[in-house]
C-alpha cells in the first residue's frame, strides 16, 4: 500500500511542475525529502492511516544528523505535500498539524562591499579565453540581482537595449522587467559579436548550437548554472576577495547597496522578484548594521 503514498508524491510533483511552474531543481528537492519520508513509513500504510505520529517519528530521526535548517526544510516539503492531500481530498486531517520544526537562526546573506564588486567586475582579462562573455555575466549579475538560474536561461531577445530593460522568467515561472545599467549593457553589446561567431562556426561544421541562449559555453551550448557560479568563484579568487563569492552573493550586494543608497523595500522586492516583503526584509538587518558601523566610526560621541 505503501505504493500509493509514492504515486501521490509523484502526482504532487507534476502539480507543482505544472500547475505552479516550480523549476526542475526546486522539484528535485521536494521529491528528495518526501520519498526520504516515505521509506520511514511502515509498509502497509494506506494514505488516508497517515497521522502526526508517523511525521513526528520522522522528524525526531532526523535529529543529529541533519542541521536544524534541514530539518525544517524537510517539514516544510511535508506540509506542503500535506496541503496538496487535503485540497485533493486524498486525506481527511492534516498529519502535520502540531508538528513543531526545530528553530532556525535568522539568516543574513552574503554580500560583498561596493569596492569589492568593482574589483570582481574588473577581474576577467585578456588572457582569459570568454573574457568579454564572462564581464558580460559579471555586470549583469550585479546590475539587475538576477538568479544564476534565470540569467543562464535569458534568451538574446529577452534584452532590449532601447528600453534598457532585461525579461526575466523566475520562480514560479512568474515574469518581471528589470532595469539594466548602461557598463552591463555595454559588457553584452562587447560579447554578442563572439556568440554570433561562436555559432557561426559551429553551425558551419555541423555541430549542435543553442541559437537563441544569451550566454553560450564553448561547446556551443546554453552556458549551465553550475559554469557560473565556478567562473565567479574564481574571479572572487583572483580578485582577492576574502569570502567565497557566488552569483548569489552578487544579488544579495545588489539588493543591499540599493537599500544603502534609499531605495525603498516595495521597489527592491519588485527588482528581486520576491513573492512576500518578508523576504526582502532580511536585507534591512544588513543595511542597518552599515548604519550602525557607520556612526560608530564618524560620531565623536558614539562610544
Amino acid at each position: 500500500m505503501k505504493g500509493r503514498i509514492y504515486t501521490l508524491v509523484n502526482t504532487f510533483l507534476d502539480w507543482l511542475e505544472i500547475e505552479k511552474g516550480y523549476s526542475a531543481h526546486t522539484i528535485s528537492g521536494y521529491g528528495r525529502d518526501l520519498r526520504e519520508f516515505v521509506l520511514r513509513l511502515p509498509e502497509d500504510l494506506h494514505p488516508a492511516e497517515l497521522e502526526v505520529t508517523h511525521v513526528r517519528r520522522f522528524v525526531v530521526s532526523l535529529h543529529g544528523e541533519n542541521s536544524g535548517a534541514t530539518v525544517a526544510r524537510k517539514l516544510s516539503a511535508l506540509r506542503s505535500f500535506f496541503k496538496f492531500l487535503l485540497r485533493e481530498k486524498y486525506i481527511a486531517t492534516d498529519p502535520g498539524v502540531g508538528v513543531a520544526g526545530p528553530k532556525v537562526g535568522k539568516y543574513l546573506p552574503v554580500f560583498l562591499t561596493v569596492d569589492e564588486v568593482f574589483r570582481l567586475l574588473e577581474t576577467p582579462e585578456e588572457r582569459d579565453r570568454f573574457m568579454l562573455r564572462d564581464r558580460a555575466i559579471l555586470e549583469l549579475l550585479y546590475s539587475t540581482g538576477m538568479r544564476v538560474a534565470e540569467l543562464v536561461s535569458r534568451n538574446a531577445v529577452d534584452l532590449d537595449f532601447e528600453t534598457e530593460m532585461l525579461r526575466v522568467r523566475g520562480k514560479g515561472n512568474k515574469e518581471r522587467l528589470v532595469p539594466v545599467g548602461r557598463p552591463a549593457l555595454e559588457a553584452v553589446r562587447g560579447w554578442l559579436p563572439l556568440r554570433g561567431q561562436l555559432i557561426a562556426a559551429r553551425a558551419k561544421r555541423g555541430r549542435p548550437v543553442e541559437r537563441d541562449g544569451l550566454f553560450l559555453n564553448g561547446r556551443g551550448s546554453r552556458l549551465s548554472s553550475r559554469s557560473v557560479e565556478r567562473m565567479v568563484k574564481s574571479y572572487g579568487e583572483r580578485a582577492g576577495i576574502p569570502q567565497v563569492v557566488t552569483p548569489h552573493a552578487l544579488r544579495h550586494s545588489f539588493a543591499t547597496h540599493l537599500l544603502e543608497m534609499g531605495a525603498d523595500l516595495r521597489s527592491v522586492q519588485e527588482l528581486l522578484g520576491h513573492a512576500s516583503l518578508s523576504t526582502t526584509q532580511r536585507y534591512t538587518h544588513l543595511t542597518l548594521d552599515h548604519l550602525t558601523d557607520v556612526y560608530d566610526k564618524a560620531h565623536p560621541h558614539a562610544k
